[in-house]
């Protein structure tokens, strides 16, 4: 699990910086371990955090839009029952949100509607999508709900990050008291490296991220991984691309497609992509994002 001390830690350094306002989303429901890891490991670490989420598993359903509808069917694991709202909360929780349509839909709930009530009529700062339980890398980002997610958040103006893991489970948060199933150590391993990335990106001046654009964040599979630590950040792109000429970082201006750097180890890349057609950014707007990553980036 992610140390108390490094909890406490982080908290600190969130009361510090007043950016600490997050919208959490994904597209594999509300309800499965891995959001839930990581909605209560950001309140432990200082933020403050609505969970607006699909209420049932809507992966691989990209940048798709409908009106919410009543449920038809129970919500994920039960969670809600046949004939609930088309938006709803938990009973305990009112933080911790259901959306009865797509991610985009979700996430656009979470700015447009709890934002303004949770706080107090102000904006979000970030959005956190994901971590999706599996890898989005390359030509999967435009049919990835999570990658969805994000770009809706940097079109509605809101810096946002996707994340997504390769190793987890499509399985309820109810599972993450069986502390030795690799469900749940892979969710707290990706919900510490969120953490960690989360504070690297905040750790600047001025804008978050510069307007329009998101980031695809993949980490590798946990099974020679056995905790945060192992991990590395790449700067990566998401397709390959001899001809393109890309920020010099580590002897280069070529970076690594992602798909391929995630395959040398425990890696997590990092993608910078725009939000309107889901691509590769120019050197000048990769080079923004290193600026602001240098102290957590590595060379491949």
């Amino acid at each position: 699990m992610w140390p108390f001390s490094a909890i406490l830690a982080l908290a600190l350094l969130v009361v510090c910086d007043a950016r600490n306002k997050v919208i959490l989303t994904n597209d594999d429901g509300w309800a499965v371990a891995q959001i839930r890891a990581e909605y209560t490991a950001l309140k432990a670490a200082g933020f403050d955090v609505i969970l607006s989420a699909p209420a049932e598993n809507e992966s691989g359903t990209g940048s798709s839009t409908a009106t919410p509808t009543t449920l038809t069917i129970p919500c994920e694991f039960n969670t809600c029952a046949t004939g609930s709202p088309a938006e709803g909360s938990d009973a305990t929780d009112p933080r911790i949100n259901y959306v009865n349509s797509f991610p985009v839909d979700a996430v656009r709930f979470g700015i447009q509607t709890l934002a303004p009530k949770f706080f107090h009529g102000a904006k979000p700062d970030f959005v956190i999508s994901g971590t999706n339980i599996g890898n989005n890398l390359g030509s999967v980002v435009n049919i990835s709900g999570t990658v969805g997610a994000a770009s809706e958040a940097a079109l509605e103006g809101i810096p946002s990050i996707a994340f997504s893991g390769a190793t987890g489970s499509q399985v309820s948060f109810t599972t993450l008291n069986q502390t030795t199933a690799s469900s749940t150590q892979s969710a707290h391993i990706y919900t510490a490296l969120v953490l960690k990335f989360t504070h690297a990106l905040l750790n600047n001046r001025g804008a978050i991220l510069p307007a329009g654009i998101s980031l695809n964040v993949n980490f590798a599979s946990i099974s020679n991984c056995t905790s945060a630590a192992s991990y590395k950040f790449v700067l990566t792109r998401l397709t390959a691309d001899s001809d393109a000429i890309d920020v010099r970082t580590c002897g280069t201006n070529h970076l690594p497609a992602e798909a391929t750097e995630i395959s040398e180890g425990c890696i997590a890349t990092v993608s910078v992509f725009n939000a309107s057609n889901k691509a590769d950014v120019n050197a000048a707007t990769q080079g923004v994002v290193l600026h602001k990553l240098t102290s957590l980036l590595s060379c491949p």
